[in-house]
């Protein structure tokens, strides 16, 4: 089952927090997921090690980590997923190397793209932006709710929308079908990221959410 609620770390946008204490805060919220990004030219040794931290976190939660960009860095700190690019690894690749009982996911930033990629062998496409981005310096065009729901209707694996998603619009973004969310702006950016993250996961599912559903890991 892939994930719904995915966080992703991030220690450049914001410098109270570093990777691993993000992901403490974001499990703590409920995250189901911690995706592991930075895209600062680190070796490779220090990637590992931070990404060996968020495995440790998540298995705490009983969540899934990922490591965005590096199956390398996935492999080495024998994380649960990792999400490609377009310059990344190709998916094939990815695969031969991670195996089959690894989370693979893919990006889409068009309609058309997101109809190659969900060709590939992934298990999810991450699509976006949906509504903007400040997290990267040269983002994608604004896909909308309507592009998305198209997207949601002619793929058939899960889709994990991604893109200016906070507690006051995820329910939108739910509602155009998408199987979930990823974030970051919205719980780095957060006075109490613990608390943005509830709120996201209530807003997704109001229904079904208990704050305490998840082993607290402390």
């Amino acid at each position: 089952m892939i994930p719904r609620l995915h966080v992703i770390t991030d220690a450049v946008v914001q410098s109270r927090h570093d990777h691993a204490a993000l992901a403490r805060l974001a499990l703590d919220g409920g995250a189901d997921c911690v995706q592991f990004r930075d895209k600062r030219p680190l070796a490779t040794a220090v990637l590992a090690g931070i990404a060996k931290q968020i495995v440790r976190e998540c298995a705490r939660h009983g969540a899934l980590a990922v490591v965005n960009d590096r199956a390398d860095v996935a492999l080495a700190a024998a994380a649960g997923g990792v999400h490609l690019g377009r310059t990344d690894l190709d998916i094939g690749t990815a695969r031969r190397i991670l195996g089959d009982g690894v989370v693979i996911g893919g990006t889409a930033n068009s309609y058309e793209e997101a109809l190659r990629v969900c060709a590939t062998d992934v298990d999810y496409v991450g699509v976006g932006p949906v509504y903007g981005t400040r997290s990267k310096a040269d983002p994608a065009p604004d896909l909308g709710l309507a592009t998305l729901a198209r997207i949601v209707q002619d793929c058939p694996k899960p889709i994990i929308a991604i893109g200016g998603i906070d507690a006051d619009n995820v329910a939108a973004v739910m509602a155009a079908g998408a199987h979930g969310v990823a974030v970051l702006g919205a719980v780095v950016g957060a006075a109490d990221p613990v608390a943005a993250v509830a709120a996201l996961k209530i807003a997704m599912a109001p229904e079904g959410f208990e704050p305490a559903d998840r082993p607290r890991g402390r």
